[in-house]
């Protein structure tokens, strides 16, 4: 926080905002990161090109982070911004078409460059293209879960994007900032980056209020912190402070914390890391413990999962929910859906995320994972709940 000398009037009432007592999380601690980019700070929308200097030490500090073994993923705006200026669109808002047909365009460069940036640190780009649909659906959502979980397994760095060319106005999330908070919960992250025009939340708008003051963390998103957020900077950008805040409270209460820092500087991330100016946004909980507390206690359960010994003591080892431990189903239910677990004296154990429909599920229980191709003409998924997606009654 600033000094009394420097803080202007309106700054003090933030005092309780910036906690004293709040600890600054250490980079070093995280272990699986989503670092969101945008358009402006992506695109020279005067060259119609991409910033390759400014892009290249972005990727090097996620190479340095790779390399120390995090998890890396990148939500990346700039499609539209770059096919606009291919295609010779004005500047300004477009109408739909144009937008999704400068997405079509834009998006071919926009993935060359990230993977041509990162093989020079031979590291594999994956390119995953979401819509509202997906992160809000929960049959999409445990598919797309499961594709950034398999990449992040092999070692790839997620590039993601809104799927601009087949998303209308309706079914859009229209910034990126909350399509990163989105699959920063999605994918279980302990930390989202929000890299941005301005390196924080002030006290107010600082182009406007000299006095402004940089409020350096934000132990939790009250009403007061959500009123001082302001709107977009610049045409290129969707986003602006208030879409910052909304990423801030999806993310934290989902036990992901949230950081939002400048992006005009070459290797921002290395910036944060030795305690550059920036907004960190905490959260009480953790990914795992708060998806658990989700699917336990907020999902309806579709149906239940009769469960043998052996099943149950895998469980409460940590192991997932093999087909073979399943004797018996009740209920009908659909991939996803949330169902209850019981043990063979009809306790209940624990509530999951089924990977399969109670008709699938049925044709498969008490065999092994060897058996499921055969079973059902598919390879198949060989758990019938993952133990990601499983809370047990005494988490």
């Amino acid at each position: 926080m600033s000094s009394p000398e420097t803080a202007s009037p309106e700054s003090a009432s933030f005092e309780a905002f910036s906690d004293a007592q709040a600890k600054t999380p250490a980079f070093a601690d995280f272990r699986r990161i989503v670092i969101k980019v945008g358009s402006a700070l992506l695109v020279d929308r005067a060259q119609g090109r991409v910033r390759l200097a400014w892009l290249t030490s972005l990727v090097e500090d996620i190479a340095a982070l790779h390399a120390k073994g995090c998890e890396v993923m990148v939500v990346s705006s700039g499609a539209i911004a770059l096919g606009r200026t291919v295609l010779g669109l004005p500047s300004g808002p477009l109408k739909l078409e144009d937008s999704q047909a400068a997405a079509a365009v834009g998006q071919i460069a926009l993935s060359k460059t990230w993977a041509d940036i990162l093989g020079h640190y031979n590291i594999t780009a994956g390119q995953v293209l979401l819509t509202l649909g997906d992160t809000e659906e929960r049959r999409r959502y445990l598919n797309a879960r499961s594709t950034l979980g398999r990449l992040m397994e092999l070692r790839s760095v997620p590039i993601i994007n809104e799927n601009d060319t087949v998303a209308t106005t309706e079914i859009r999330y229209g910034d990126n900032d909350r399509l990163a908070a989105r699959v920063a919960t999605m994918a279980s992250a302990d930390l989202l980056v929000l890299l941005s025009d301005i390196d924080g939340l002030y006290t107010a708008p600082p182009a406007q209020d000299p006095n402004a003051t940089l409020i350096p963390v934000v132990p939790r998103i009250g009403a007061e912190i959500e009123a001082i957020a302001g709107d977009a900077g610049s045409e290129l950008s969707r986003g602006g402070m208030r879409t910052k805040i909304e990423a801030g409270k999806i993310a934290t209460s989902a036990g992901t914390h949230m950081v939002i820092a400048s992006g005009h500087v070459k290797n921002p991330l290395k910036r944060i890391m030795e305690g550059g100016r920036c907004t960190w946004f905490l959260t009480s909980a953790n990914p795992v413990r708060a998806r658990k507390s989700w699917i336990a206690g907020a999902l309806e359960p579709r149906g239940t999962l009769h469960l043998d010994d052996g099943a149950v003591a895998a469980l409460r080892r940590g192991a997932s929910l093999l087909p073979a431990g399943v004797k018996r189903i009740d209920g009908q239910f659909d991939r996803g859906d949330a169902v209850v677990l019981r043990g063979p004296d009809g306790a209940e154990v624990g509530r999951g995320l089924v990977a399969y429909d109670s008709n699938h599920a049925a044709r498969i229980m008490g065999h092994s994972t060897s058996e499921i191709e055969a079973l059902l003409g598919v390879k198949g998924r060989s758990e019938m709940v993952h133990r990601d997606d499983l809370a047990l009654g005494v988490e």
